[in-house]
């Protein structure tokens, strides 16, 4: 029994592996091309986010929940290019609302809190998508910003798993999720510093040891929206949010910590100006 489950974890890291060596590069090419084709890929990201977070809640036949999230982010995404951020924000609330509370938008297999769970989809997903597309437009700094984000994000799950798996130790949050460690937090936390520093060294930043700072504080936002996925997946007795990417599971296990991190670096980026640490 023990050789066949190292034997499925070897396989499973080998899946793991091959499927970033093949997102990796692509992610990045869009990310360098901007323009339509980034938004595109947000939107799209977008979509299949939210049907996976109201698959998660209602699994079976689809419903009326899962078809009126997926056009109500799809919505969001749409009036965040004709009207800006903010307005797209609001709508993704409003809409959140309706799905929430109004009886004809629900599904009868979705009821009372569970339907308030699976509408907070919408405006989780869009704050991150809506955030993203706005970091990316920035005239002078969308492309540093992106990069910054996706590496000190990237640079915090691999810096948790490895330290995690390879020193152990107390678990982080044991009911949550037992596999999470405290030597694994504080081996993301350094890793996404670090890797935030050489960033902010190869950009010519002004503040590097700020940047620095800010790839930590992003690594502990970005391990609190895996901590929140994967109470969501306790809630609802799931292991995965689906199975689109091998090895890693759905889309939102694979993207739970760049959600929770790319609202807060927007927040950021928003209050000081992408002139005063870059």
């Amino acid at each position: 029994m023990a050789r066949r489950l190292a034997h499925d974890r070897k396989a499973n890291l080998r899946k793991r592996a091959l499927s970033a060596l093949v997102l990796g590069p692509l992610v990045l090419g869009v990310v360098y091309a901007g323009g339509w084709l980034f938004y595109a890929a947000v939107v799209v990201t977008a979509v299949l986010a939210v049907r996976e977070w109201v698959r998660m809640i209602a699994p079976g036949p689809l419903g009326r929940s899962f078809y009126l999230s997926c056009t109500a982010i799809a919505l969001v995404m749409a009036v965040d290019v004709v009207a800006g951020p903010l307005v797209a924000l609001g709508l993704a609330l409003a809409l959140a609302l309706v799905l929430a509370v109004v009886p004809w938008a629900g599904s009868a297999r979705v009821r009372g809190s569970d339907r308030r769970v699976a509408a907070f989809g919408v405006p989780y997903v869009g704050a991150s998508c809506v955030a993203l597309t706005w970091l990316r437009g920035d005239a002078q700094a969308g492309l540093l910003l992106i990069l910054f984000l996706l590496l000190t994000v990237w640079a915090n799950d691999i810096g948790a798993f490895v330290v995690g798996r390879g020193i152990g130790g107390p678990r982080l949050a044991p009911s949550i999720s037992p596999a999470k460690t405290w030597a694994g937090f504080w081996g993301g936390l350094v890793a996404a510093g670090l890797v935030g520093g050489l960033v902010a060294v190869a950009a010519g930043a002004r503040e590097p040891l700020a940047v620095m700072a800010l790839g930590a504080v992003l690594a502990v936002v970005g391990q609190g929206g895996d901590l929140f996925e994967s109470a969501l997946k306790r809630r609802y007795k799931v292991k995965d949010s689906g199975q689109l990417i091998p090895g890693h599971g759905g889309l939102l296990d694979r993207i739970d910590g760049l959600v929770a991190a790319a609202p807060v670096l927007a927040l950021f980026q928003a209050a000081v100006g992408s002139q005063s640490i870059w």
